[in-house]
C-alpha cells in the first residue's frame, strides 16, 4: 500500500495547532510562488521561519541557512525544494523534532516521507499548505 497524506479533518486540527512554520526553500523575491505562500500564511497569524542559506531576512523575519540553526521549537516544516532534494531535509526534520513535514503542491518523495514517519513525524505531500489552510480554517484558528 502506497503513502496517503491524513484526513482532511486531522490536517485541520494539524494547522489549528501550528504556530511555528519553518519554510525551506523560502525565496525572498515576492514573485515566487514559496513567498506568496509564506506571506499569506503569515497573515493568517502563522509564524513563518524562513530557511534559506542565501538570505539574511525575508518576510521580516530571521532567515537561518538549515533548520539545525533555528533556536527554537518548529511545528511544520514546509518543503519548496525539487522532489529529488527532500530526503536531507527530512532526516533534519527528525534532528530538530518538527512535528510536521509537509511538502508543497508537486513535490513527492516516498523515502522522505518513510524517513519522517519513522522519526515521529506526521507527513503530507503534493499539498499547498495555503489552499488546505483557506478550505479548512477559512476565519482563520
Amino acid at each position: 500500500m502506497g503513502f496517503e497524506n491524513p484526513a482532511r479533518e486531522h490536517i485541520k486540527e494539524l494547522l489549528a495547532a501550528t504556530g511555528n512554520i519553518a519554510v525551506v526553500g523560502l525565496s525572498d523575491k515576492p514573485d515566487r510562488v514559496s513567498y506568496m505562500v509564506a506571506q499569506a500564511m503569515q497573515q493568517k497569524g502563522y509564524r513563518i521561519i524562513p530557511v534559506n542559506p542565501n538570505a539574511t531576512s525575508i518576510l521580516g523575519e530571521v532567515c537561518y541557512p538549515s533548520l539545525s540553526d533555528i533556536p527554537e521549537p518548529v511545528d511544520i516544516v514546509n518543503v519548496f525544494r525539487r522532489s529529488e532534494q527532500v530526503v536531507p531535509v527530512a532526516e533534519e526534520a527528525v534532528k530538530i523534532k518538527a512535528k510536521v513535514f509537509w511538502l508543497q503542491s508537486g513535490i513527492f518523495n516516498d523515502e522522505a516521507a518513510e524517513i519522517a514517519q519513522s522519526g515521529g513525524l506526521e507527513v503530507i505531500m503534493d499539498r499547498c499548505i495555503k489552499v488546505e489552510d483557506a478550505i479548512l480554517l477559512p476565519r482563520g484558528r
